[in-house]
């Protein structure tokens, strides 16, 4: 439900023409990227104990895994940003089509995750281009850009038949909610698209598939892990960056978006394997 009345509000805001670019609206949208964004990957290590059966020593094996994946990730952005964004590209369409349940061949389920990061490029592909050269650099972030417009069409064709049968399955709010989504991403500034999508429609669907996996956290427990876990993630992103580089930034949209890609591959690895294992 909280999905559409920001639907209905960014709509709203594009109708009357309210600004929702700039500095302010970049840190709003970055406050929404981590405040309601980040923390639906914060569960991943209670969940490799509970749903993977990890003893003690396994867990601290994967933990270490996952951290050493997370630093890869983000030393990857300081030595070859092109690479890092080529891999959060890819990491992001594969996630992304985690969502698609009703469909069952890998590939179609990819190109429907594609599907959202498509859409933005091809409704605004001077702000995507400029997002992903603030990323990069601009021969990479230009090349990554044009890519995207490239598929575009096909992976929003693919995404049109999922959601003709996930209505026809009945799943009709999904459908209506992604549809809503993938429009407002070609027609509002990529940010504001992005974050509606991110925030209000993929992570509280991933939170509620978590929260039913994980019955034993306590509310109390469950909203401070998540608190905790984001804070953490933020931290060591900017130590990272501070030991290594200049504290100042490139851009903050920049910043944040590298800052999920860091997350989102050990997260992608961990959700994979349980996946697997709900599957069996």
């Amino acid at each position: 439900m909280t999905f559409w009345y920001a639907a209905v509000a960014l709509s709203g805001m594009l109708a009357f023409g309210l600004p929702i670019e700039g500095e302010l609206a970049a840190v709003v949208a970055a406050i929404l990227l981590i405040g309601g964004g980040l923390p639906h990957g914060a569960y991943d290590i209670a969940l490799m104990r509970q749903v993977l059966r990890m003893d003690d020593r396994l867990l601290a094996m994967a933990v270490a895994g996952y951290v050493a994946a997370a630093i890869c990730m983000a030393l990857l952005w300081m030595v070859m940003p092109i690479a890092a964004l080529i891999v959060f590209l890819a990491v992001a369409a594969v996630h992304f089509g985690e969502d698609w349940t009703m469909l069952n061949e890998p590939l179609l389920k990819i190109m429907a995750g594609a599907a959202v990061l498509g859409a933005a490029a091809i409704g605004n592909t001077a702000d995507v281009t400029a997002l992903f050269v603030a990323m990069s650099d601009v021969s990479g972030g230009t090349l990554a850009a044009r890519i995207l417009v490239t598929i575009a069409p096909v992976a929003l064709l693919v995404t049109a038949v999922g959601i003709a049968i996930a209505w026809r399955d009945g799943a009709v709010a999904w459908a209506a909610a992604i549809a809503t989504s993938l429009v407002l991403l070609l027609v509002a500034p990529p940010i504001a698209g992005f974050a509606l999508f991110f925030v209000f429609l993929h992570s509280p669907r991933h939170l509620a598939a978590t929260r039913a996996l994980l019955p034993m956290i306590s509310p109390r427990a469950w909203w401070i892990t998540g608190i905790a876990m984001s804070c953490l993630a933020v931290a060591g992103w900017l130590a990272i960056r501070w030991s290594i580089t200049s504290p100042l930034p490139p851009g903050l949209t920049a910043q944040i978006f590298q800052l999920l890609a860091v997350v989102a591959v050990p997260h992608l690895i961990v959700s994979t394997f349980i996946a697997r294992r709900i599957g069996r």
